[in-house]
């Protein structure tokens, strides 16, 4: 038996946390709506001062549900939504699902070229669009022959009434022009829901039904749609609750995750199954918004990607919070530095960071540290239930790495999605037979500790080949984070133009507001003497670059595609 196979993480469950769990034989429908109706005066939704309760969201989102059934809308249509964290995308959400639909988040940042891709890819029948992105939807309005149905949302369609009208007024609501287009229905979001009453299609949807197509970052080639089923997300949806601690229509959780991210749509789809509420963060930049929200509400969770605790930690309003109500701090996403999370816990308390990991692909999460439990910083944790992981050679694939040896990270789970859309070649790549098993080979490099605990060390695409030797960016950006002058940094490889196959370590440096005023020279060979002090040869940056700002994602990733 390997070292994996004996799951030396079950010592470290919490007590009330079995290894083994029953996933019920329901569709994600079946969670919502119990959700909703457990509580049905509890608060669902905070959005800008309005509160929407769950008896109001079973009741808007039925509404959204009919009309689409009133437009031949059903199981095998596909509904995408390109909204920023507002309240109609969960209606619209919840709508759709409701009406055997399958949903596709779109991100608000995505190019006429890029909108027009997923369209035709997924082949959409209806978009729910904010109104602001509208001139996007015109320019590529002849070029997506599927799309039927376009309805508009605007910011302002849920405010308080005298902040929608003062900010009616005052010009301060965004909107952008919605105009008729040819061929397709177009329709506001208001109109939908004064124009249908509350009646949920009777229609047959099946726990292995799509319920989502969630399509990946696109790091390497075209973006891939990520099919998964109602199984697929009532399996994780009932891990993650089983782990973490969230008490039915008692919990109030507040993230910057968008929802067109699984991440942000996986934990809003829990809020809501738990009957807890949710404040809305329509712009997560705006870090005094997200600290005026958090003393108004005081949620019990947070849940963001490290780079988003890390602006709010800049802003002087966050440490100033009372935080003796947040049971936890879920981060994910991205990598979070040790030195990060000593200063976020120093805020809001000892041991409520947890770490957790995931992908689209997973549904998301595959991996948390303990929630009661021992928590070891700067790992992903340990696996959930029902769900299995090795580390496999990254070379072959096809065997298992040594304890505390670096593999590709392959799981095995209820929560491993169906397929990747119309991509049958991508699919068979990603999910591999062994042993008689498929596992999903997530594309990223991991150690595993004699605990069991899981540490990301790379991405498979961002590991360096120096002379030979793999360099981990993860690791030589985790040192680089205790170096006193950092407030962002990334590695990324650079082609040897004397040696073919070898890369030149390149580092990306963002400094932190007290280092602006230094002299560059002086903070380069300082840093210099750092990295030879404090790592091997050929891992310490060869190559170093300041820059104002390092591209982020949508969702505050380091975006290494815009850097290489």
């Amino acid at each position: 038996m390997s070292c994996y196979d004996e799951k030396p993480w079950l010592k470290f469950y919490d007590p009330a946390v079995p290894p083994e769990i029953e996933i019920p034989d329901k569709t994600y429908v079946d969670l919502i709506t119990e959700g909703m109706r457990a509580k049905p005066a509890r608060a669902a939704l905070c959005y800008m001062g309005r509160i929407i309760s769950y008896q109001d969201l079973d009741q808007l989102s039925a509404r959204f549900a009919n009309y689409l059934h009133s437009k031949g809308c059903g199981p095998g249509a596909v509904v995408g939504l390109n909204m920023p964290n507002i309240p109609q995308y969960p209606i619209a959400l919840i709508g759709a699902l409701r009406a055997g639909c399958t949903v596709t988040g779109i991100s608000p940042l995505l190019t006429p070229k890029e909108l027009k891709y997923q369209l035709n890819d997924c082949g959409a029948k209806v978009l729910v669009i904010m109104d602001m992105f509208f001139e996007r939807l015109m320019e590529i309005k002849a070029d997506v022959p599927e799309l039927k149905q376009v309805v508009s949302a605007n910011a302002g369609d849920y405010l308080p009434f005298f902040k929608k009208l003062f900010g009616q007024l005052l010009g301060k609501i965004p909107s952008g022009k919605v105009e008729p287009i040819s061929g397709k229905e177009v329709v506001r979001f208001p109109d939908v829901m004064a124009s249908f009453v509350p009646l949920v299609p009777a229609v047959e949807i099946k726990t292995n039904d799509t319920c989502l197509i969630q399509y990946t970052g696109g790091t390497t080639g075209l973006p891939k749609g990520t099919e998964l089923t109602h199984q697929n997300l009532v399996a994780d949806t009932t891990m993650v609750t089983s782990w973490v601690d969230f008490n039915l229509g008692e919990d109030l959780l507040c993230s910057g995750f968008p929802f067109f991210h699984l991440a942000g749509l996986a934990m809003c789809m829990v809020t809501i199954s738990t009957s807890n509420t949710q404040i809305l963060i329509p712009d997560p930049r705006d870090t005094t918004l997200i600290c005026k929200s958090l003393a108004k509400y005081k949620p019990t969770a947070l849940v963001n990607v490290p780079t988003l605790y890390q602006m709010m930690m800049d802003n002087p309003r966050f440490a100033a919070l009372d935080f003796s109500g947040v049971k936890v701090c879920l981060s994910g996403a991205a990598p979070f530095s040790a030195e990060s999370i000593h200063a976020l816990e120093s805020i809001v308390g000892l041991g409520k960071v947890v770490e957790v990991y995931g992908m689209t692909e997973t549904s998301p999460l595959m991996t948390m540290n303990p929630y009661n439990g021992i928590k070891k910083i700067g790992s992903i944790g340990i696996p959930l239930p029902n769900t299995r992981i090795k580390l496999m050679d990254v070379e072959t694939g096809t065997k298992e790495v040594p304890l505390g040896e670096a593999g590709e990270l392959i799981v095995n789970g209820p929560q491993v999605m169906k397929c990747y859309h119309n991509k049958p070649e991508e699919t068979e790549h990603a999910k591999r037979e062994l042993q008689g098993e498929l596992w999903l080979y997530t594309g990223d490099v991991a150690k595993m500790d004699q605990d069991g605990f899981f540490y990301i060390v790379d991405r498979t695409k961002d590991m360096l080949n120096v002379g030979g030797y793999k360099v981990f960016s993860r690791e030589v950006e985790e040192t680089l984070y205790q170096f006193e002058d950092i407030e962002f940094c990334a590695i990324v490889g650079e082609p040897h133009p004397d040696r073919p196959g070898s890369d030149i370590v390149k580092a990306v440096i963002q400094l932190n507001t007290l280092a602006l005023e230094k002299d560059r020279a002086e903070i380069e060979k300082n840093l210099r003497a750092y990295c030879k002090k404090n790592m091997a040869p050929y891992k310490a940056p060869k190559k170093i670059e300041f820059v104002e700002a390092i591209p982020l994602t949508a969702v505050g990733k380091v975006d290494k595609k815009v850097l290489r």
